[in-house]
């Protein structure tokens, strides 16, 4: 059994989830201990828990601390098997989390699966909705691995309340190892703000202080009024095409927050990538890292070296024989390149 600390690196939940995407798709038990110990409340929570029963239902696995609070965690995975999954979450934890957690398990089962999650599908310190349909679920094509998402509901932090729902497709065998060193030339930009039951003066503030930070348009910048969630909610979301590839970064409104700072944070995200030449950006980078290892490997560049990809990283070399290699390039950014993996279960 393979053990794990949770207070390695940024000691998050992460080191949780790709611990038993890991572990449902290798075949190797684990022990995770210290769970979530750096964070003001530690151990598992809602959303954590339902990660947790989520792998262990897709796999037929077995748990042992898979209870609310619980700082330590054994899990012993069985064999994957496809088919129709419901999860949902209590509270206003993000399903998308959840949607990670799967995901690269059942792209390896033999059919074809479809899973639907309740929870929170637009989450403070969780990529959102549109992450995962414009920006990621497209570059992981390029690996084989196909599935589509939709959004049923939304729901917002406090509250939740929201459903997405996915259909995840076999891999598709014979795909080349990943190669994205150098993004495509800029095409268009522009902000999208989402407003759910709150006074559009904070949308206003918000675009106000977008136009003075990024020189836009009023054209460039677009309101959502979401009518389908039980809860209030607020998310600046700038899009950018570089090639044919999507980049997506985020914001999110906060009760205390104010709206020029929603505004600055997402602007100076944008302004961050766009002045590097880095192929895929911290967030990308990041979330592709596991199914790189679980595959053919490959290679790419991105902006930083963050402290969660340096932790995800140190999670994979404790399931899989393969050789990871971070460099700092030139320009300041950085070079991540991952051998293919061997000892894997089919």
């Amino acid at each position: 059994m393979i053990l794990i600390d949770g207070r390695m690196g940024e000691g998050g939940g992460q080191i949780l989830r790709t611990a038993l995407s890991l572990s449902a798709a290798t075949g190797k038990a684990f022990r995770l201990i210290h769970i979530r110990k750096k964070r003001n409340k530690p151990g598992l929570r809602h959303q954590h828990l339902a990660c947790v029963n989520a792998a262990a239902e897709i796999c037929g696995g077995r748990c042992h601390g898979n209870a609310l609070q619980s700082l330590e965690l054994e899990f012993v995975p069985g064999p994957i098997r496809s088919g129709n999954f419901w999860f949902a979450i209590p509270t206003a934890g993000s399903a998308m989390q959840v949607m990670q957690t799967v995901l690269p398990v059942l792209s390896r089962a033999a059919g074809q699966s479809v899973v639907t999650v309740r929870g929170g599908t637009h989450n403070p310190g969780a990529p959102p909705f549109e992450f995962f349909t414009e920006s990621f679920l497209p570059l992981l094509r390029q690996l084989g691995i196909n599935a589509e998402m939709q959004i049923r509901k939304h729901g917002f932090y406090p509250v939740g309340g929201g459903e997405i729902a996915a259909t995840i497709h076999p891999q598709t065998a014979g795909a080349p190892a990943f190669s994205f060193h150098q993004r495509g030339e800029p095409d268009a930009a522009g902000a999208e703000i989402l407003l759910s039951w709150l006074p559009h003066v904070i949308a206003e503030r918000e675009s106000k202080a977008l136009r003075q930070k990024l020189g836009w348009p009023d054209g460039k910048i677009k309101l959502r009024e979401i009518t389908d969630s039980p809860g209030p909610g607020n998310v600046i979301m700038i899009r950018v095409k570089y090639g044919a590839q999507t980049y997506l970064f985020t914001a999110f409104g906060q009760r205390g927050k104010p709206a020029e700072q929603v505004a600055a944070e997402v602007s100076e995200a944008f302004i961050k990538f766009r002045l590097r030449n880095a192929a895929l950006d911290e967030h990308l980078a990041n979330q592709v890292l596991l199914y790189l290892a679980l595959n053919n490997g490959g290679a790419f560049t991105t902006e930083s070296l963050s402290s969660h990809t340096k932790t995800n990283l140190e999670v994979i070399k404790r399931f899989l024989e393969t050789k990871i290699n971070a460099r700092k390039k030139n320009d300041g950014c950085f070079e991540i390149s991952i051998n293919p993996s061997t000892g894997l279960t089919e």
